[in-house]
């Protein structure tokens, strides 16, 4: 029998997105997201607020990126989380991490994350209710470290980091349990 729980954000796994823009000088502001999704074959969609440091230079920028956040970077992507650029300018700095200038998008690449989707902005959906950025996905790139033999982003690698909206907790991903289009086969029917 189930137990009443109230209003919960009863979603789960919620992804660990890391969001990089260019501010002015071309400050590197970066922050913790993960209310965020593919919707559709090429765009992202992000639901950040418009006060946030970064949403205010994706709008200003037209570009940004969105990458994985993974276990080896755990401290850092939750940092991402609870400073913010409005009050700490020095935020991205205080990491020691590295961005290099994305060769697709006018946004950084942080380096010491497993992939990136390089993004421009495609559109703001602003509703009495939320606020989305979605980008268009202009690249992926992904450190050789987390491919298969394929050439595709291996989970079982890429050791991502994933939200727990329940208790806000981390986890990681990885075991795969099931071929997605074919575990259900079997209900279909002749």
């Amino acid at each position: 029998m189930k137990k009443d729980l109230g209003v919960v954000q009863a979603v789960y796994p919620m992804p660990v997105l890391m969001v990089a823009a260019y501010g002015e000088a071309d400050r590197v502001n970066v922050m913790n997201a993960a209310w965020g999704m593919i919707c559709s074959g090429d765009k992202v969609a992000l639901f950040i607020s418009e006060g946030h440091k970064t949403t205010q230079n994706i709008l200003e920028r037209k570009a940004f990126t969105v990458s994985i956040a993974d276990r080896a970077h755990m401290d850092v992507a939750d940092f991402f989380g609870i400073a913010t650029g409005n009050k700490m300018p020095d935020k991205f700095e205080r990491t020691g991490y590295t961005a290099v200038k994305s060769t697709h998008v006018d946004a950084p690449v942080i380096e010491e994350f497993p992939v990136v989707m390089e993004c421009t902005l495609a559109e703001v959906v602003k509703t009495e209710s939320f606020h989305c950025v979605v980008g268009k996905i202009v690249n992926t790139a992904a450190e050789e470290s987390v491919l298969s033999p394929e050439g595709k982003v291996d989970p079982a690698k890429l050791d991502a980091l994933l939200f727990d909206q329940f208790q806000h907790g981390y986890y990681v991903s990885g075991e795969k349990v099931g071929e997605a289009w074919d575990a259900g086969k079997g209900l279909m029917g002749e």
